[in-house]
């Protein structure tokens, strides 16, 4: 086996630990890349789009398992399984040993998956419906983006061995269970180390269940141009913001912060630390519980205020952080005359619930308002169950933004940013560090931040969801953390 020959062509797109660079790239639903497919499939011989994915999935699998010997392949009755018995055929003709277990008919294959099937046979791969007791690397070629079959017992049991941790899983183009669009993982679904995306990047391996199904990503656009009509991009990695030397406390400015009711203070004060730590020029607290003390003794940098001395014309506010019911009365206000908004908690179930001050949003000025909620508030806003929110991320995200004229920040594993003239983004930095209290008002502090700081809002808010994650990303993976221990690291 020559060297060259197995240097894998495939790009890395994400590690498992989230630390590493990531660059913007567009994603693209199943149609899209179907129809790419077919476009390819129709200018090039018979079958070579399907040896071009067999090469790539071969190379990549010496590549994360050089000494790998036997190589166990499972395939599926669809074009996932012909890729899977094209590597098989290369990593046979390079000395490995493959093993195929294939449930079905090899009369009924797809036209490119029966010859792939020949081409193995004819290398003498050995093809069984059996599974090895010992493998030193897994190929989940089973499904892909293919339509999920019903899970009987023997795919059932084909997963659960996958799933078994015998050896690495790498599955190709997409963890078999595993929806391609959405994310959302079926009640049986591969569990890969690595997937290596094929022809264009599917954004389900980023968002909802897919960090955590589908390992490290890879790409290989198999020498074929970009589809277009993506449906999403994801959020690029930033480069910290740079200060001038000759500048001054106003000229990053000035953030308010109503919220914190009676037994939920902590609430709001996370948020003002965090819009502190995140670079605010001023920060203003207005507590809605009067028994509040006027100092935060560990940040008396943040200067307290009655709410009648709030002047949100001149702010970049944020409201509902721990606002409770309490925060109802004072939206009115805030809404008419904030500068910049930041909406989040529990201003968003008091909108969800009050006509008129959906009314009121709607007609702020474009460009000015965020809002951050996670499944369960998004759920409320457009009148759905959490579930429907999580199996549909992007499109609910969407319409949320649409509905109310707002960038929407849909909190959760691959938060989605989004706005109604822009392309939806998918935040691959964060982990589940963050599924604590308080995190979230961490976040709407830094967004706060980062608007006031002036700037294109839509940029603004993304860079902020990825420092907030990238933050959680570089925490010991030793100790748990807190939300004032991400203050702390911001």
């Amino acid at each position: 086996m020559r060297a060259k020959e197995t240097l894998t062509t495939s790009e890395h797109i994400l590690g498992r630990l989230g630390r590493e660079k990531v660059a913007a790239r567009y994603l693209f639903k199943v149609a899209a890349s179907r129809e790419l497919e077919a476009l390819t499939v129709a200018q090039l011989p018979p079958n070579a789009l399907m040896e071009r994915a067999g090469l790539a999935v071969a190379r990549l699998a010496i590549a994360i398992a050089p000494h790998a010997s036997l190589i166990w392949i499972p395939c599926g009755p669809g074009n996932n399984g012909g890729d899977g018995f094209e590597a098989a055929h290369h990593l046979k003709k390079w000395g490995k040993n493959p093993v195929v277990t294939f449930i079905g008919d090899s009369e009924n294959l797809p036209l490119d998956a029966a010859q792939a099937h020949s081409r193995a046979v004819q290398a003498n791969v050995t093809i069984t419906d059996r599974i090895p007791d010992q493998y030193d690397l897994c190929i989940d070629a089973l499904f892909g983006i293919g339509t999920i079959r019903s899970m009987g017992a023997l795919y059932t049991a084909l997963i659960g061995q996958i799933n078994s941790k015998i050896a690495p899983v790498l599955s190709i183009d997409t963890p078999s269970g595993l929806g391609a669009e959405t994310g959302l993982a079926g009640a049986t679904c591969v569990k890969a180390d690595m997937t290596l995306c094929l022809l264009s990047l599917k954004p389900g391996l980023f968002t909802a269940d897919g960090r955590h199904f589908s390992g490290e990503v890879w790409f290989n656009a198999l020498d074929v141009p970009e589809a277009i009509g993506a449906c999403a991009e994801l959020n690029p990695s930033y480069s910290p913001r740079a200060r001038a030397p000759n500048t001054h406390k106003g000229a990053f400015g000035d953030v308010g912060i109503v919220g914190g009711a009676h037994g939920m203070s902590g609430a709001a004060l996370l948020a003002a630390r965090a819009a502190l730590h995140g670079g605010a020029g001023r920060i203003y607290l207005a507590s809605l519980d009067p028994h509040q003390p006027a100092i935060d003794s560990s940040q008396p940098e943040i200067m307290h205020r009655p709410l009648a001395e709030m002047d949100y014309a001149s702010m970049t506010v944020i409201a509902g952080c721990g606002g409770g019911t309490a925060i109802h009365e004072h939206l009115e206000s805030i809404i008419t005359r904030a500068a910049k908004l930041v909406l989040d908690a529990d201003a968003l179930n008091v909108i969800a619930k009050t006509p008129a001050l959906q009314k009121l949003l709607r007609q702020r000025r474009p460009y000015t308002t965020v809002l951050t909620p996670h499944p369960l508030e998004a759920a409320r806003l457009m009148g759905l169950q959490s579930a429907e929110v999580q199996a549909h991320r992007m499109d609910v995200a969407q319409a949320i933004a649409n509905r109310f004229g707002c960038t929407v920040v849909l909190k959760g594993s691959g938060t989605v940013i989004t706005a109604p003239d822009r392309l939806p983004r998918i935040n691959t930095s964060g982990s589940a560090r963050l599924a604590t209290a308080g995190t979230g008002d961490v976040l709407a502090g830094l967004i706060g931040a980062y608007l006031a700081a002036d700037g294109d809002l839509f940029e603004s808010t993304c860079e902020a969801v990825y420092w907030h994650g990238h933050t959680s990303d570089s925490w010991s993976a030793q100790t748990t953390m807190t939300a004032q221990d991400l203050i702390l690291a911001l």
